[in-house]
């Protein structure tokens, strides 16, 4: 890669059980575009998540956004923004064969299909292929000057990296309709309001507030948070019958596992639990 195009920091989470458990923060690092995804984004990510998933020691992923550089003399001061869409530059003369390749192997279904949770900070913009990236993790917490949209209608495309389902699944069919084909904005209140985002808050309480969160995720028995998010998932692909099953069957095994007694025992004798995960 020309640019170090994603910055990782493992953060190390004190009282984590077992010992050693990192918060691992991704920044989308291309300050000068906004953040917006380029093919080399779709790579660094694509291959943070293979060493996310394959590190013990990590327990929560947080994406962000780099901060704007300082505005050169004369100049103004760019957005904050989590990612401002594709670097559209990439889509430039291309048809369908060349593109499939890079959209059935994507950054966004990388993320999504990772078994750790995962929070999106998302300050400023989210736009196109931003905002598809924050829909693939499992929590979003905003600034409240964060604006999400699917403008991709305006250029003759729809999204495709997963925007059009997830939008219709967190929102409903009409609104995910309506930011689909007029290609809107959505400010932070709204996308609070429409279960867009977890929650909202100031710009300079924005990572305090992410932060707070992963620690309290990443305090659990790791091995139990995997469950509870594939059981959770189940719900968005099976009849509600069927993942009430499947709830079920995932909740039953816990009663096998080592941290089911570790907290049990805990909670009964009023105290932290060692979990030792699994």
């Amino acid at each position: 890669m020309s640019e170090k195009v994603l910055l990782i920091e493992d953060i190390p989470v004190e009282g984590s059980k077992p010992a050693g458990g990192v918060i691992s923060v991704w920044t989308l690092n291309r300050p000068e575009k906004l953040n917006a995804l380029n093919a080399d984004s779709h790579v660094a990510l694509k291959e943070a998540c293979s060493r996310a998933e394959s590190d013990d020691s990590v327990r929560v992923v947080i994406i962000r956004g780099a901060a704007p550089l300082p505005a050169s003399e004369g100049k103004r001061q760019k957005p904050a923004a989590f990612a401002a869409g594709a670097d559209i530059s990439e889509f430039v003369g291309k048809n369908s064969d060349e593109v499939r390749p890079f959209f059935e192997n994507n950054a966004w279904e990388k993320v999504w299909n990772m078994s750790k949770p995962t929070i999106a900070m998302v300050d400023g913009f989210a736009l196109g292929g931003g905002t598809e990236l924050a829909l693939s993790c499992d929590i979003r917490i905003a600034s409240n000057r964060a604006k999400f949209g699917t403008p991709e209608i305006n250029l003759g495309l729809i999204p495709g990296g997963g925007g059009t389902q997830r939008l219709a699944n967190i929102l409903g069919y009409g609104k995910a309709m309506e930011m689909v084909m007029t290609g809107n904005m959505v400010n932070a209140e709204d996308a609070l309001r429409l279960g867009l985002v977890n929650d909202i808050c100031e710009p300079e309480d924005l990572e305090g507030s992410v932060m707070k969160m992963a620690e309290n995720i990443a305090r659990k028995s790791p091995y139990t948070i995997k469950v509870a998010k594939r059981a959770v998932r189940a719900a968005l692909d099976l009849p509600m019958s069927e993942g009430i099953l499947a709830e079920r069957s995932e909740f039953v095994a816990l009663f096998d596992t080592e941290d089911k007694e570790i907290g049990v025992q805990a909670f009964l004798e009023r105290k932290d639990a060692d979990w030792v995960g699994n």
